[in-house]
């Protein structure tokens, strides 16, 4: 089943939390497109995963580099989706369909939690995801940058919608026990 995973970063910015993320999906065997708003965000992002950590090095590409087919991590503003992926992340107002994020196994929609646009339009995708029967799971940073998960919806349409604030606890009580940080 589809999943949709919301990063609502407040601590570290996307050139930051990305990497971290996409490391985690590479090291599964998944395959990620990540789709930005803008070319140059995608010029940024691919700059700092060549820079983000000099211990590690994260296989990505764009348009034009390679053969996109065979990307573990493809970088784009556009809305091509050369690599078969398992993540499609979106970011920096990017989206997606309802249809396009059901045909992957995860998508995730990392937000800037300062803009009120941004929460808006994660808002928005979050009732949209959770009536289409998709599951949700919302990440919030904690103060250290860690991820924590705050809430989760069980795929079911617009019951999903109501269920987060009653799941909201039960998930705090996951996080207090570890299970924060899942990527």
């Amino acid at each position: 089943m589809a999943e949709v995973w919301f990063y609502h970063l407040t601590v570290r910015a996307l050139e930051d939390a990305a990497p971290e993320i996409l490391e985690r999906c590479v090291a599964r065997g998944w395959r990620a497109t990540v789709r930005l708003g803008s070319e140059a965000r995608a010029a940024a992002l691919d700059d700092r995963l060549w820079t983000y950590d000099p211990e590690s090095f994260l296989p990505h590409g764009g348009p034009g580099e390679g053969d996109p087919a065979t990307q573990p991590v493809y970088l784009t503003a556009g809305d091509e989706i050369p690599n078969d992926p398992q993540l499609l992340m979106l970011a920096d107002g990017a989206k997606a369909s309802i249809d396009e994020m059901a045909r992957h196994q995860r998508t995730a929609i990392l937000f800037d939690g300062r803009d009120p646009e941004a929460v808006a339009r994660a808002r928005d995708a979050w009732r949209a995801a959770t009536a289409a029967g998709l599951a949700a799971v919302y990440w919030a940073q904690t103060e250290d940058g860690r991820w924590t998960r705050r809430a989760a919806s069980p795929a079911g349409g617009a019951a999903a919608a109501s269920a987060a604030p009653k799941a909201q606890a039960q998930q705090d009580r996951e996080a207090d026990r570890g299970d924060a940080n899942q990527g």
